[in-house]
């Protein structure tokens, strides 16, 4: 079966910098709803379109192909006091960007009474290499389709 809208697509995969220093591989394989529902990004969709099971492909993203530039008005230094009893380096914290919209926050550095955060994703103006295999594809269900996600194993559980 081929790789089109609407179709659960299983993949093995790993992420590395452009270097090839390995960020992320995949222990359990990923599913995602082929057909532009962000499950994925744009560009993984575009190289895996029309494709079968089996087929590999290595894609070198530029940043703004893969989790976009950095933007500097997404640091925040905020007094600790603001913050709950625990808070650690590495830790998330959802809070507001200054479109109002609900924005995830790392935490990077706690200094004395402050605590810096980036509301950039961690991968942010990073070239990366997807190191990409299918192992499957399916027709999606009418609920996966209707949730835009899969479900199931490796995909979302409600």
């Amino acid at each position: 079966m081929k790789i089109e809208k609407n179709t659960a697509v299983t993949l093995q995969f790993k992420v590395a910098e452009a270097n090839g220093k390995t960020i992320e591989e995949s222990k359990e394989p990923m599913v995602y709803l082929h057909g532009g529902y962000g499950n994925t990004l744009p560009k993984i969709e575009e190289a895996l379109d029309g494709r079968e099971p089996g087929y590999q492909v290595v894609l070198q993203l530029k940043p703004e192909d893969a989790f976009g530039l950095r933007d500097e008005s997404l640091l925040r230094t905020l007094p600790k006091k603001q913050f709950p009893p625990g808070v650690k380096v590495g830790g998330q914290l959802e809070g507001r960007g200054d479109d109002g919209q609900v924005q995830i926050f790392n935490v990077m550095k706690i200094k004395g009474d402050t605590v810096l955060l980036d509301g950039n994703h961690p991968l942010a103006g990073k070239e990366l290499r997807f190191t990409l295999k299918v192992t499957g594809v399916r027709v999606a269900s009418e609920e996966e389709i209707a949730h835009q996600h899969v479900h199931g194993e490796h995909g979302h559980h409600h």
